[in-house]
C-alpha cells in the first residue's frame, strides 16, 4: 500500500481512566489519525475526554451501548470522513495495548491488504486466572466450531484496511460478542486472518476490563449453545424413534435409518432458522444438508452397529454414538451446510 496511507487508531472507551490520555499523546507524536468513542462514560470523566479531544476525535453515545455499538460508530465515521486508502487499528483504552505494538500490527496490515491482524498475547502462567481460563476455552471452542486456529480469539487489538470496513459494520453484536463474530465469520466471507506476537500487558490483575465472565460468556457461545439445543431436542426425538422402533422390530439398521429420518427433518429446520439464521435458498440449503444427512447417518450405522457387536446395550450404544457424531456434525452444518449465514 502506498505510504499516504492513512493510519487510524479507533479505541471504544468507557470509563477510561488517564491512561488513556497517556496512549493517545504518544499516538498523535506517532503520527497516528485518532478516533475515540465514548461509549457512555460517567459525568465526572468529562474533563478527561476534553483532554483527549486535543489529540484525537472524540464520538460520543449518550448511554453505554456496549463495546461492538462502540466500534461500529467508529466505523461509521471513518467511512464517512476519510478518503481511502486507509488502515483502522482498533485498540483497547485501558493501556494494555502499547503504541509499538499499535504500529506493528498496523504495518502488518498494510502489507496484508484485506486480511485481519490480530495482535496476540502469548498467555502465560503469569497472566490473570480468568485470562487463562477464558481465553483457554474460547480458543478451544473456536477451533472445533471454525476449524480454525486462532492463538488469542479475544484481542481487542486489531488491524484492517479500508477495503474491510463495511464487513466489519455488517457483523451482528452489540457488545463483547462482537469481537467474537467477527472472527466467527471470516472464513464464510473468505477473509483471511493472521496472528502477529504482542506484549503481554495485565494492569492491577486486569481489573479495569469490563467484560462480565457470565453475561458476556453466555453472549460469545450463544450460537453453540442454541445449536446444542436443537441438537438435544433432534436427539430425544431420534433416541425416542429408535428405542421404540427396536422394541417393535428389533432391526438396528431400519430402526436407526427411520428415526434418523425424522430427527433430521426437525434439526434442519430448526438449524436453518434458529441457530445459523442461513441466507441461502432453502432448495440449496436442503441438498447439502441431505448429502451431509446420508454420510452422518452411514457413519452413524457403522458405529451404533459395532457398539452393539461388542456387547453394548443398544440404548447406551446409541447415545454414545450420538455424541460422538456431534462434534462433527456441528463443524460440518457451519462450515458447509449454512455457509450463507447472516452475519
Amino acid at each position: 500500500m502506498s505510504i499516504q496511507s492513512k493510519r487510524i487508531v479507533l479505541i471504544p472507551a468507557y470509563c477510561p481512566d488517564e491512561k488513556l490520555i497517556t496512549l493517545i499523546s504518544t499516538l498523535h507524536e506517532m503520527n497516528f489519525t485518532i478516533v475515540v468513542v465514548n461509549d457512555g462514560s460517567k459525568a465526572e470523566q468529562t474533563s478527561l475526554f476534553e483532554a483527549v479531544s486535543e489529540y484525537a476525535t472524540v464520538l460520543i453515545h449518550e448511554k453505554n451501548r456496549g463495546k461492538g455499538a462502540a466500534l461500529k460508530t467508529g466505523f461509521e465515521y471513518i467511512k464517512k470522513t476519510f478518503a481511502v486508502p486507509y488502515i483502522i487499528v482498533t485498540a483497547d483504552a485501558d493501556g494494555q495495548h502499547l503504541p509499538e505494538d499499535i504500529l506493528l500490527v498496523c504495518e502488518k496490515a498494510e502489507d496484508r491488504i484485506g486480511c485481519l491482524v490480530l495482535g496476540s498475547r502469548i498467555i502465560g502462567r503469569d497472566a490473570p486466572l480468568r485470562s487463562r481460563i477464558g481465553n483457554g476455552i474460547t480458543r478451544f471452542v473456536f477451533r472445533l466450531s471454525t476449524g480454525t486456529a486462532i492463538y488469542d480469539t479475544q484481542t481487542g487489538l486489531r488491524a484492517f484496511s479500508n477495503g474491510l470496513t463495511d464487513y466489519m459494520l455488517s457483523v451482528e453484536g452489540e457488545r463483547y460478542e462482537y469481537e467474537m463474530n467477527v472472527l466467527l465469520h471470516l472464513r464464510q466471507n473468505n477473509i483471511s486472518a493472521e496472528e502477529v506476537p504482542i506484549s503481554t500487558v495485565y494492569l492491577d490483575n486486569n481489573s479495569s476490563s469490563h467484560f462480565n465472565p457470565i453475561k458476556d460468556s453466555f453472549k460469545i457461545y450463544r450460537e453453540i449453545f442454541r445449536f446444542s439445543a436443537s441438537s438435544l431436542l433432534s436427539f430425544v426425538i431420534d433416541y425416542g424413534l429408535f428405542c421404540a422402533l427396536m422394541s417393535l422390530t428389533g432391526m438396528t439398521v431400519l430402526s436407526n435409518v427411520l428415526s434418523r429420518i425424522v430427527s433430521a427433518s426437525v434439526n434442519f429446520s430448526l438449524n436453518r432458522s434458529f441457530v445459523f439464521g442461513s441466507r441461502a435458498h432453502i432448495m440449496k440449503s436442503a441438498v447439502k444438508y441431505f448429502l451431509l444427512a446420508v454420510v452422518i447417518l452411514v457413519f452413524n450405522t457403522c458405529i451404533l452397529k459395532l457398539l452393539i457387536a461388542l456387547g453394548q446395550p443398544y440404548m447406551l450404544a446409541k447415545i454414545i454414538t450420538e455424541t460422538v457424531m456431534f462434534f462433527f456434525s456441528w463443524t460440518a452444518q457451519r462450515l458447509f451446510v449454512f455457509k450463507e449465514a447472516k452475519i
